[in-house]
């Protein structure tokens, strides 16, 4: 008996790296998966069916139930496509996986319009736009029912999103955007039975080894911490009966590790019983950053 067996899941993004590993993870504890991806270049371009059907009979050769889906998750008819195969496949949906992403790498002062809404679109958009329809199905059967049943969405982020990374402003304004859409999709949904959380994987895809290079690169004889493959089990273990009081939370995933992120959180506090005026606030300045100093940003260890 798997963990998952008898739940049918969605993942976006999946026919290579982290969306593959997820995939492969959930199959393994019995669910059924829709694999999607457009099957574009890491950049956006393109598209080609191969990479999600390769994913899905992957899963089928290993004894498990997928379905391929090209759809493009930023568009509102792709959307509702795909959540429908879900329903028409496998007459269910209980775990939603925001996955897909691409990269249009630029400082700000270079970036161009059609480089800052490409990736708001694929990343930001690409989120809302399943999890739309599959919450909207999700609260259609709760008030049917008139009881819940734990379902799950669980979106990506990254690190460099939440502590922000040079040459990234518009992938990362979309990935501090999904964290916060993340918080209001748990707030939202709590009373459907519905969890939603968000995960910022570390490990070797696309789209780091475009902007990284060779960073994380595995050795030989050792444990691989950047393999793809190590971030499945923990959405794995989200979207299980064990993780459904588990809401609105933000988790770094790489290797054997899972770190918790305590977001928002305040730091120092000023007050007075008056207004400010601008020599009192440049007189107990120094109060605001007794924790981190001003302009000092705090990178986790290991952060690409």
């Amino acid at each position: 008996m798997g963990a998952l067996d008898g739940k049918v899941a969605i993942v976006t993004g999946a026919g290579r790296g982290v969306g593959r590993g997820h995939s492969l993870a959930m199959a393994a504890e019995g669910a059924k998966i829709v694999v999607n991806d457009l099957g574009g270049e890491w950049d956006g371009t393109g598209h080609d069916t191969r990479p999600a059907q390769q994913v899905a009979d992957e899963i089928k050769a290993l004894g498990g139930d997928a379905v391929a889906n090209y759809d493009s998750v930023a568009d509102w008819q792709g959307g509702q496509n795909l959540v429908n195969q879900a329903l028409e496949t496998f007459g269910d949906l209980d775990i939603l996986v925001n996955n897909a992403g691409i990269l249009r790498d630029r400082t700000v002062f270079n970036m161009s319009e059609e480089e800052w809404d490409a990736v708001i679109n694929v990343h930001l958009k690409g989120h809302f736009v399943p999890t739309h329809f599959a919450t909207a199905y999700w609260r259609q059967k709760s008030k049917e029912a008139g009881e819940t049943k734990h379902r799950t969405v669980v979106n990506t982020a990254s690190e460099s999103g939440i502590f922000g990374n040079a040459g990234q402003c518009n992938y990362d304004s979309a990935k501090m955007g999904i964290v916060s859409f993340t918080m209001c999709v748990a707030k939202e949904c709590q009373k459907y039975g519905v969890t939603a959380n968000v995960i910022a994987p570390r490990a070797r895809t696309r789209l780091t080894v475009g902007t990284f290079g060779e960073f994380g690169k595995s050795e030989e004889g050792k444990f691989d911490v950047m393999d793809p493959d190590n971030i499945g089990p923990f959405v794995a273990f989200l979207a299980s009966d064990d993780g459904a009081d588990i809401n609105g939370q933000c988790f770094i995933v790489w290797g054997g590790s899972v770190a918790h992120i305590q977001l928002p959180r305040l730091s120092d506090t000023v007050s007075q019983d008056h207004r400010w005026s601008g020599d009192e606030l440049s007189a107990r300045k120094q109060e605001l950053f007794k924790e981190i100093a001003t302009g000092q940003f705090e990178r986790p260890p290991g952060m690409f």
